[in-house]
């Protein structure tokens, strides 16, 4: 196995990526959200000697893969654990003040979805977790104490409001009914009684019916929209002039929140939008990797 295939998760619009990136060779780059280092693999072969590449992410073991994979390639390397959300003050604890490019991947990789013990899926029974980071003790609470612990009126506004679920309170009643028997403790459990709660008739063919709750869940526990929010302001604040910030979404949730953010401060002068609708994969990107067909493309270029 070579360096470029340490990890399983195939980057999504990686050609889209590396085109508005416009590397010469020189460049800062940030990847705000490294994971395995897919985007990034390719990105730092763009870089020369005299480039510079930071990686940051939450899960160390997400870094330990970039590690490995990045080893052999040009650029220096500089890997950070962290949250991007704090992305100004990360990258100049390195002595480094402005970059020239920092990209934002928010979707989740299948090597964090595929292991049963973080509790993200539905297809893979495992523990009610779905914290990003494995250091559980980061959080104040996890989808267990959610799923176990919330009333249901809490339950009802994070399923309707972070997974636009229009059967948000019969699935709450339903966890709510399903805990009194006793505590509930596994993944599938929980799948199996949001799938009874959600009537026969609007379950989509190819797509469970537990797959808004628990985006809803996994939002909660991570905080994504504040941590994208804050995130957002902190990259755009150490971009050079003529630096660009590329964000890809999975959501609309997420892209409603960049939208805006990129509107705002190209309206007020401080930046020019490279992409006044999204961009979205191709049709044969599409049918190679399924995870591409929701994703979503943004750049703003600081003035």
């Amino acid at each position: 196995m070579s360096k470029g295939d340490t990890s399983k998760h195939i980057p999504v619009l990686l050609d889209e990526v590396l085109k508005y990136m416009d590397l010469k060779g020189g460049e800062c780059v940030v990847d705000g959200t490294i994971n395995g280092g897919g985007h990034s693999y390719e990105i730092a072969r763009q870089l020369s000697g005299e480039g510079t590449l930071i990686g940051i992410d939450v899960d160390a073991s997400a870094l330990a893969i970039s590690r490995e994979r990045l080893s052999e390639l040009p650029p220096k390397v500089i890997l950070i654990n962290g949250n991007f959300r704090e992305m100004e003050r990360l990258v100049r604890e390195q002595g480094i003040e402005r970059v020239d490019r920092i990209l934002l991947d928010l979707g989740w990789s299948s090597n964090q979805f595929e292991n049963p013990e973080r509790g993200f899926s539905f297809l893979h029974d495992g523990p009610l977790s779905m914290t990003l980071s494995p250091n559980v003790e980061e959080y104040p609470f996890t989808a267990w104490n959610i799923v176990n612990e919330w009333g249901e009126d809490s339950l009802t506004e994070i399923i309707r409001s972070y997974g636009e679920e229009r059967f948000a309170r019969r699935i709450a009643r339903a966890i709510v009914r399903a805990r009194e028997k006793g505590g509930i403790e596994r993944t599938r459990e929980l799948a199996h009684i949001i799938a009874e709660a959600v009537p026969k008739r609007f379950q989509k063919k190819g797509i469970h019916p537990a797959t808004r709750t628990f985006q809803a869940i996994r939002i909660a526990v991570n905080d994504e929209l504040t941590v994208l929010r804050e995130g957002l302001e902190s990259a755009f604040s150490i971009l050079n002039p003529g630096g660009r910030l590329l964000v890809i979404s999975f959501h609309s949730l997420e892209d409603r929140i960049v939208k805006h953010f990129m509107r705002k401060h190209a309206s007020q002068g401080e930046g020019i939008l490279l992409t006044k609708k999204p961009i979205r994969a191709s049709e044969e990107e599409k049918e190679q990797n399924h995870r591409s067909r929701s994703a979503l493309l943004r750049i703003i270029e600081q003035n």
